[in-house]
C-alpha cells in the first residue's frame, strides 16, 4: 500500500507493536469482526486509505470498535492484494460499531466528511485508483436522509471546493481485512507515509470535533 507497503514485511516478520487502544481478534490472517452488542448500533463508510479513516473514527467517543476492510465490490473474501489489482469493486473500507446514545450517527457522518475529501473521484491525495473511492452504506432510509443533509450542508457551506463524489449505497457486506491493516496507524507512527499523508486526516478530526475525541487520544 502507498509509498511504504514494504514495511509490510516488516510487520509481518515483527507483528508490528503492541499496545493498540482496541482488541481486534484474528483468524487465518484476517480481522474478525466483533459482536455486535445490545443497544449497539454499526456503520460502514470508505474514504481513501483505511489505515486513517480507521484512527479516525476509533478515536471518536461512543465508537467500541474500528475495523478496517473492503466494501463495495463483488468478491468474495478479497485479499488486500486483490483489491488492490482493481478487479473486485471493493473500497478501501471501515466498518464502525458505536453507542448511539453517545455518538449519534449524524456525528459518525460528519466526521466520516472530514476525515477525507469527498469531492476526489477514485482517489485520496496520493493514493490514486477505484479503491479509494468515496463512499457511504446506509442501513436505512433514515441513514440516507442524514447523507444527504450533510452532504447538501456542506456543499452549501462550501467546506469542499466542488461537489460531492461520495457514492451512497445500501449496505450489503464488509469483508475484514488482513490483520496488519488492524490499528496501522497506531502501531506505525513512525512510517514516513503515516506521518504526511494519514496524521493530517486524524488531526484534522480532532480539531474539528474536540468534544467528540476520547481522553486517551489526546495524550
Amino acid at each position: 500500500m502507498k509509498t511504504s507497503i514494504f514495511l509490510l514485511f516488516i510487520i509481518l516478520i515483527t507483528g508490528g507493536c503492541s499496545g493498540s487502544k482496541q482488541k481486534i481478534a484474528s483468524n487465518n490472517g484476517f480481522a474478525v469482526l466483533p459482536r455486535t452488542a445490545a443497544g449497539e448500533s454499526v456503520a460502514t463508510f470508505a474514504g481513501g486509505c483505511f489505515w486513517a479513516m480507521q484512527e479516525s473514527l476509533i478515536q471518536l467517543k461512543g465508537v467500541h470498535a474500528s475495523i478496517s476492510g473492503y466494501a463495495g465490490g463483488i468478491t468474495k473474501n478479497p485479499s488486500y492484494d486483490e483489491v488492490s489489482a482493481q478487479g473486485t469493486g471493493h473500497a478501501e473500507a471501515v466498518q464502525v460499531y458505536y453507542d448511539p446514545a453517545i455518538i449519534s450517527y449524524e456525528q459518525l457522518v460528519r466526521a466520516f466528511f472530514i476525515a477525507h475529501n469527498p469531492t476526489e473521484i477514485n482517489r485520496q491525495g496520493p493514493d490514486v485508483g477505484p479503491e479509494y473511492r468515496s463512499m457511504a452504506f446506509y442501513r436505512s432510509p433514515d441513514e440516507l436522509k442524514v447523507l444527504n443533509k450533510v452532504m447538501s450542508e456542506m456543499e452549501s457551506r462550501k467546506i469542499y471546493k466542488g461537489y460531492f463524489a461520495t457514492e451512497l449505497e445500501p449496505f450489503k457486506i464488509f469483508y475484514p481485512a488482513e490483520s496488519y491493516h488492524q490499528d496501522y496507524y497506531e502501531r506505525n507512527t513512525w512510517d514516513p507515509y503515516i506521518r504526511s499523508v494519514s496524521k493530517p486526516k486524524v488531526m484534522h478530526v480532532r480539531k474539528e470535533f474536540p468534544q467528540l475525541i476520547k481522553t486517551e487520544y489526546l495524550k
